[in-house]
């Protein structure tokens, strides 16, 4: 740790005016109690790493009745964007949180706020950008939001996230910039890392700062009715952004006043930049968040050798504090910027180009600038790493040159000539057409008759997933696949949505899969494949690729894929490519965490559906996604669980017949999660089963239309109460204590109602 900071202003400040509570917390639990002591209207949000964990203590406070703010879980960040503004126009104070691609999908969102002026909070644990995927901590997702008109403050450790909360809610409020504010904190660095702060004793004591909400213009006063983001033409527009402009100018004169009024009650101040050691210093290093705490210990050692050196790290980077800057590099011989993301083809990353507008406007200043970008997708940055930096600045100051003015710190070249070598062999065409699965076109029907091989004989055909993965004991997702690729033969491409299935097979440089793999986000997977299936048949017909090749098309979603991923799903089945959607449903977010997702069924116990006295699991029913795809009428749905492999397999070669003859084909099964669903990884069969018995996870096919139960345990005399289900799993046996009667019963009408409109369904002959 390095010694106190020595802050811009130099003040000495009074004992706090308020009592405060000394607590253990990391940046993520500071931001969540931040949250709880602002007291927010509501909260929208998604649920993406490392940024999570606020939503999940938020959460589990208000299910011990810690708070009264709403919590509304979105479809994805686009959607929670979307929420938080229509709360921002209904006058009410509202927060989110989000990293790295969650910032990106919701981008187009971002100038709607700032443009149409209405403030809110977003947290933002700052993580790298994909592609590739990556889920550590850099700074490419904060870099992405500079130019969308936000007020972005910077928090280098827990106490900061905490207090910089309450310094984004009265800036964005003020009457002089009513703008959207972003805390920045760095990913896993600051959002899990545990430190010692202090805090108000509760949201009254907070009040002392924020105070009243202003009141202003909203949406919900019938008296007063008013255009929220009207049409604007040459010159409204230009005038509107010249305002936004002024906005954000007038933030940076508002903000010292702000930190000494936060200081006289905490004691705690912040200024426009953190100076470190630069009271006499020759070289410094420029640096944001949790590196430049790296840095000053670096410092610490330097000076303890006679090198004048300092650190500069600024806590807020929209609006950027360019005379401020100015005045603390006027007497520096040179300065290097570091920074945690790059503006590619730039030779430089945001910070570096900022810090060297404002020098060349500046003749009187001299000083020499290094720029290097380091620390990407999440690559540590130690004392030594600083001090590197402080010797790259010593060395211009002493030659009064710059002999490399930009570069990367910390990338390292690979060895020429060395590939690597492929660990597993490729799979192939012959190795998995052996004709054990027998589709044929029932001639009276129009649809298909499958015969199939014993099970005993399936365990020829290869796996198209090797063995060695990364998964959980137990996880149902690959035998889930195995039975779904038993039905599938020759040739495949598979793209796997972002999830559990994805990160455990395919982390560089190694992969399990045997066949052709691609990888994108939930909302590109779909029209991603689509447009490999079209390219294809189209190279086919040109003559460029070989016909007899003969691909099937396969995604792979789960993990909630369906939710931040439906809108395209939909757009790929209405448009009826040739192609294969098998969603393994675990029922929540399980590969960031086991949150909710709309497949979690109600009352379902999940890290932000937590249940206490004032909540008892998730708070609405499930999406019923086949039922979903076989509205947009593609040639084939089904549902499946892993424990019935007959019926499973049988179904996926019937989707393997209509991607491959007719169009999109779309199959949900239901996949056992031991870990999230709180149940002996050894019941993965036992558990699946029981769901297809009480029928909440009936068994059918929707095919050309026509409804078809292909497992129906009324008729054999196997059907199981809903509650006997329930009580098998962790997750779900909170629902049979007493008091929670009226969840259970929600539950039972809502299956009985779905299992009745199917039979209804299967006994009609246009259903």
């Amino acid at each position: 740790m390095a010694s106190k900071t020595v802050v811009a202003d130099k003040k000495k400040d009074k004992t706090p005016a308020l009592k405060q509570i000394i607590d253990f917390r990391s940046g993520n639990e500071a931001a969540a109690l931040a949250g709880k002591h602002i007291n927010f209207h509501l909260m929208g949000y998604y649920p993406i790493t490392p940024s999570t964990e606020v939503a999940e203590n938020l959460d589990a406070m208000k299910a011990d009745g810690e708070h009264e703010i709403k919590m509304v879980p979105a479809d994805g960040e686009h959607g929670a964007a979307g929420i938080c503004f229509g709360v921002a126009t209904g006058g009410g104070r509202v927060l989110n949180v989000t990293s790295s691609q969650g910032i990106l999908y919701s981008m187009e969102e971002l100038p709607v706020q700032s443009g149409t002026r209405l403030p809110m909070v977003l947290n933002v644990a700052a993580r790298t950008v994909s592609g590739p995927l990556d889920i550590r901590g850099d700074h490419s997702d904060i870099y992405a939001m500079l130019n969308c008109g936000w007020v972005i403050l910077m928090a280098p450790d827990p106490q900061a996230v905490y207090d910089m909360n309450f310094i984004a809610v009265r800036i964005g409020e003020h009457a002089n910039v009513r703008l959207p504010t972003a805390v920045a904190y760095d990913g896993f660095f600051t959002s899990h890392q545990k430190r010692r702060i202090y805090t108000f004793e509760s949201a009254k004591a907070a009040a002392q700062f924020i105070g009243k909400q202003p009141d202003t213009y909203h949406t919900l006063d019938p008296r007063k009715p008013i255009t929220v983001g009207p049409y604007m033409n040459d010159p409204d527009l230009i005038n509107n952004k010249y305002q936004l402009h002024r906005a954000l100018k007038a933030a940076l004169d508002i903000l010292p006043g702000l930190f000494d009024e936060y200081a006289e009650l905490t004691g705690r101040r912040y200024s426009l930049l953190d100076l470190y050691r630069m009271e006499d210093a020759q070289c410094a290093l420029v640096l944001l968040n949790s590196a430049a705490e790296t840095a000053k210990a670096a410092a610490d050692n330097l000076r303890k050798q006679g090198r004048k050196v300092g650190v500069i790290s600024p806590r807020v980077i929209r609006p950027f504090p360019v005379e401020a800057m100015r005045q603390a590099l006027k007497n520096i011989k040179a300065v290097l910027i570091g920074d945690r993301a790059d503006s590619y083809g730039s030779d430089g990353g945001n910070i570096a180009h900022e810090v060297k507008s404002a020098l060349k406007d500046d003749p009187q200043n001299k000083t020499l600038c290094l720029s290097r970008v380091y620390g990407l997708g999440g690559r540590d940055f130690y004392g030594e790493d600083a001090e590197a930096f402080f010797k790259l600045a010593l060395e211009a100051a002493s030659k009064d040159k710059v002999d490399v003015p930009f570069d990367y710190y910390g990338a390292y070249a690979g060895k020429p000539g060395v590939v690597p070598k492929p660990v597993i062999e490729p799979i192939t065409k012959e190795e998995t057409t052996k004709k054990l699965v027998r589709v044929k076109v029932n001639p009276e029907t129009g649809r298909l008759d499958v015969e199939m091989d014993p099970l005993w004989k399936m365990v020829t055909m290869p796996n198209r997933v090797a063995p060695g993965h990364g998964a959980c004991p137990g996880c149902g997702i690959f035998s889930s696949l195995r039975q779904f690729f038993l039905g599938i033969e020759g040739n495949v491409v598979v793209l796997f949505h972002t999830g559990c299935a994805m990160v455990v097979t395919t982390g560089y440089p190694r992969s399990a899969h045997r066949v052709t793999y691609v990888h994108n986000l939930f909302q590109s997977g779909a029209p991603t494949l689509s447009g490999l299936v079209e390219m294809y048949h189209e190279r086919v017909r040109r003559g460029e690729l070989p016909k007899e090749d003969d691909f099937t098309f396969i995604m792979v979603s789960g993990d909630g894929g369906m939710d931040i991923g439906m809108g395209p799903v939909i757009g790929t089945a209405n448009r009826n490519h040739k192609m294969i959607i098998l969603e393994y449903d675990n029922q929540a977010y399980m590969n960031t965490g086991a949150q909710l997702s709309f497949a979690t069924p109600i009352g379902q116990k999940t890290s932000t559906s937590n249940v206490g006295p004032k909540q008892i699991g998730k708070a609405f029913h499930h999406k019923d996604t086949v039922q979903l795809l076989a509205a947009t009428h593609i040639p084939y749905v089904f549902s499946a669980v892993e424990g019935y492999p007959e019926d499973f397999i049988k179904k996926a070669a019937k989707a393997q017949w209509y991607a491959k003859n007719v169009g999109m084909a779309f199959g949900k099964v239901l996949s056992f999660c031991p870990l999230n669903w709180i149940v002996d990884e050894s019941l993965g069969t036992s558990v699946t089963q029981a769901a297809a018995a009480c029928m909440f996870y009936p068994l059918y096919e929707v095919e050309l239309g026509k409804t078809t139960i292909t497992y129906d345990p009324e008729t054999v005399g196997r059907r199981i109460p809903v509650k006997d289900y329930l009580g098998m799993m962790g997750k779900t046996k909170h629902l049979l204590a007493k008091g929670n009667e009226s969840v259970l019963k929600a539950f039972e009408a809502e299956v009985e109602r779905r299992w009745l409109r199917l039979k209804a369904m299967h006994d009609h002959p246009l259903l």
